[in-house]
């Protein structure tokens, strides 16, 4: 591996190399994960590398703080585009094995969690729209980056093996991005079935669905807080009539600028709407701190081009902002273990040049 910080990891080495074989090889390991972090990452220590090609993002943990369940388009695995796996943390490796699949492998598929009891993961997949993976938003040279808003997005839930044993959502629209309360209760998504993008919550049985934002602009990525009681989310508010009109042109089209967008928290019935953010820019990905009293996020605010992404951290009133990560490209969906101890998130960090995304997990220091 190509080090990120070279001079502690040598410098480790010299005092180390009067060691017997067995320790050598216990501090080469150790000077492996140290390597992969930035010397001003402070609040991360034996970071360890998951995965190794591809795109592979939104790695979330199962209630026993045991297994991840992630996507990923490793085109070494025989991906076309997203499918959702699962591994156990400790043993994971996936340098040459490909972890179990949970998905069918047709269409395409994101925002997989893992439900009370860890023997079944929810995940959205446009599977019943078309076998094959949908048309990417076209990229056009000074043009607006765009997501797309997939119609057939729909919530599936499948046990371990793959076997789909429940369809959550059957709506005409988009349905995505949800995740699952700490209290095993209920579900926060992602719906445009009244013709915008707003978040809903429901019963872990996909029963009392209830809308909770309703300005207009684009609310996802929503995770509970600890306690359950709060929501944290990332959301686009065109202002202008020209931005309003654009926004909703694009949506019409299944898609959406997420260029603009800040940092927003809401009791799980949706009232006391507070925005935490106003940095500018695309402020995304927010997870709740376990103490419930602050909040890690993603923003290209320092950078000085769109794509450099970083995770920072705040208190829950957006007082206290900290910068957690320091890659030069992207670090992302950071999320930490229901105990506390670790964090797992996105990163280009040590992918040689390439464009690949991989899964980092290391633990957490406060």
């Amino acid at each position: 591996m190509t080090s990120k910080f070279l001079v502690p990891a040598a410098l480790v080495y010299v005092l180390l190399i009067s060691s017997s074989k067995a320790d050598r090889n216990l501090s080469n390991v150790l000077i492996e994960e140290d390597s992969l972090l930035y010397p001003q990452e402070r609040h991360i220590k034996d970071l360890r590398q998951l995965t190794f090609g591809g795109d592979n993002a939104e790695a979330y943990w199962s209630f026993d703080s045991k297994k991840i369940t992630f996507q990923s388009n490793n085109r070494s695995w025989g991906l076309q585009c997203d499918q959702i796996f699962y591994t156990a943390i400790d043993d994971a490796s996936m340098k040459d094995n490909r972890p179990d699949r949970i998905s069918t492998g047709e269409g395409r598929t994101t925002c997989s969690y893992f439900l009370p009891g860890d023997s079944l993961i929810l995940y959205a997949s446009t599977h019943l729209g078309s076998k094959e993976c949908p048309k990417e938003p076209e990229r056009k040279p000074g043009g607006k980056y765009l997501w797309a808003i997939y119609d057939s997005y729909d919530i599936f839930v499948a046990d371990l093996k793959g076997n789909i044993r429940k369809q959550l959502t059957n709506t005409k629209g988009y349905d995505a991005e949800a995740t699952v309360s700490p209290k095993g209760n209920k579900i926060v998504f992602t719906s445009t079935r009244n013709g915008d993008l707003d978040l809903y919550t429901m019963n872990i049985d996909g029963t009392g669905v209830k809308q909770i934002t309703h300005e207009l602009g684009y609310d996802g990525g929503a995770f509970f807080s600890p306690d359950g009681k709060k929501i944290v989310f990332r959301a686009s508010r065109p202002k202008t009539e020209e931005q309003k009109k654009e926004y909703q042109k694009y949506l019409k089209q299944g898609l959406v600028a997420p260029t603009e967008m800040e940092i927003y928290t809401c009791n799980t019935d949706g009232t006391g709407l507070r925005q935490l953010t106003k940095l500018g820019k695309a402020n995304w990905a927010p997870f709740y701190h376990p103490s419930g009293k602050k909040i890690l996020f993603s923003s290209n605010h320092k950078g000085t081009r769109g794509f450099e992404f970083n995770i920072f951290m705040m208190n829950d009133d957006g007082t206290g902002l900290e910068q957690v990560t320091y890659d030069k490209v992207f670090d992302s969906f950071p999320m930490f273990s229901p105990d506390g101890k670790k964090i797992i998130f996105s990163s280009n960090r040590n992918n040689h040049g390439t464009r690949d995304t991989n899964l980092f997990v290391g633990n957490w220091v406060d």
